[in-house]
Parts: structure tokens; sequence; C-alpha cells
């Protein structure tokens, strides 16, 4: 079994310089296309290369179920063979599989407690919850005509810290998010980073590139980005982060300092 069979396993780690260069010369809303559809891509790859390694590795072990056209034996025995290869394949698969599943399910989980917290509130685009935790997040909508956009949540210790203009560029900033669709984009390059270890500093930089963009709609509504700037900063002192990875929030971990400047 040749080298080559192994590429698509060690192509993702390309994914660092392409982020680098996304982050530093694209515009945020074209870099996070780009590196949410780069990580997909490579994913995607390096599952279909496990997949393959599982049944081509393994091709001469007892119990195999491949075609009826490979049981004659000297087909068999053309088949590329690599019995380590094979069985190590078989678990790397199996891992992938868990946690892609345990990311989807928790954050389909996470968003329907969110929403059942929120079902004794009115139907407002924001909801504000009484709460000492500073917080807020863009919460996707569901079915129904009132949540199709979904909502914005965030907690009144956050809105304590903000004046009323820091306020106008925290909504604009989460409406980004919700008109962007990314929690789509982060949870792609969750589930790419579950598929390959070697692609979390894409992961990274698709939630940066993400914030940025919400940031630079956000400058853009409210007319000023200095008090974008500001607002970014003082939430990022007091946040508590978001219930999980794959929603977007307004101060999430990361090189803040980088979005203020």
């Amino acid at each position: 079994m040749g080298v080559f069979v192994f590429l698509p396993l060690v192509l993702p780690l390309t994914a660092l310089p392409i982020a680098r260069l996304a982050e530093q010369h694209l515009h945020p809303r074209a870099a996070t296309r780009l590196l949410t559809f780069v990580g997909g891509v490579l994913a995607l790859c390096s599952t279909l290369c496990l997949g393959l390694l599982v049944v081509v590795g393994t091709a001469q072990l007892p119990g195999n179920p491949l075609p009826d056209g490979w049981s004659d034996p000297e087909v068999r025995a053309a088949v590329p063979y690599d019995e380590v290869a094979g069985k190590a394949a078989i678990g790397a698969l199996a891992v992938v599989a868990v946690g892609c599943t345990a990311t989807v399910v928790r954050h389909v989980s996470v968003r329907r407690r969110a929403q059942a917290a929120l079902a004794g509130l009115p139907q407002s685009p924001v909801a504000v919850l009484p709460d000492g935790k500073a917080y807020a997040y863009a919460l996707p909508g569901g079915p129904g005509a009132c949540r199709e956009r979904g909502r914005i949540v965030v907690s009144t210790a956050m809105l304590d810290c903000l004046t009323a203009r820091e306020r106008q560029a925290l909504i604009a900033h989460e409406r980004a998010h919700l008109d962007g669709r990314h929690h789509r984009h982060l949870l792609v390059a969750q589930l790419a980073a579950r598929a390959n270890p070697l692609l979390h500093a894409l992961r990274g930089a698709v939630a940066y590139c993400a914030e940025r963009w919400a940031d630079e709609e956000a400058a853009r509504a409210v007319g000023d980005r200095r008090v974008m700037a500001r607002a970014v900063g003082k939430a990022a002192l007091v946040s508590q982060g978001t219930p999980a990875p794959t929603l977007a929030g307004f101060a999430a971990p990361g090189p803040v300092p980088r979005r203020v400047a």
C-alpha cells in the first residue's frame, strides 16, 4: 500500500497557512465561507480515506464483507493490503463517528434547551434574561413564523456593563450572526476538527472570522467603529461565553485584541 493512500489524512496540515492567509488578506465574510468550505472538504476526504482503508486495508482478513467479484483469491491478492493500517483505520473511523455524532447531538440539545427556556417570554427578537452572569449569543430559529430568523439572547448583567450605543452595537452584532447563519459555519468547522485533529487550527480561524464578519456588519449599522470596539472590549472582560461552541456569541473566546484593533 503506497504512501499516497494516506495523503488525505495529512493534507489538513495545510489548513494552518490557509487560515492565516485568509484572516490577513480576505474580508471576514469571504474568509469565513472559504475556510468553512475548505475544512468541510478536507474533513470529508479524510473520512473517506479512513473508510477506504477499512475496506481495502483489511481485504484479506476473514469475514470482510467485500463484493462477490473480490472473492477470488487472485483478486484478493492483487488488492493493496495492510492489516495494521486497516485495523487502525477501523478504530479511527469509530472515533470520528462518535465524535461527530456527539457534536451534533450537543448542538441540537443546547438549542432545544435554550428555546425551551425562552418559551415563557414575549415573542420579541431580543430576549433579555434576568441573570447575574454576563452573556449574549445568537440563538438560531426553529419551525414556526415567530422563530424563523432566531432570537438574540442577552442577560441583564451584560446590558448593565454597556452604554446605550454599545447595546445597539451588541444587538447589531448578534443580528449579523443570525442573518449570516454563522452557527452553520461553526458547526461545520467543529465537525471537521472532530473528523481530523489537524483541522483544529481551521476551526479557530472560522470562529474568529465569523466574529469579525459580525463586527463589521455591526460597525456599519452603528456608524461608529470606536463604539463597536469599546463594546467588544467591555463584553470580553465580563462575558461567560456561549452555551456551546457552535453558537455565535458577542465575546467568544479568542484574539479579542485583534478584533478591537
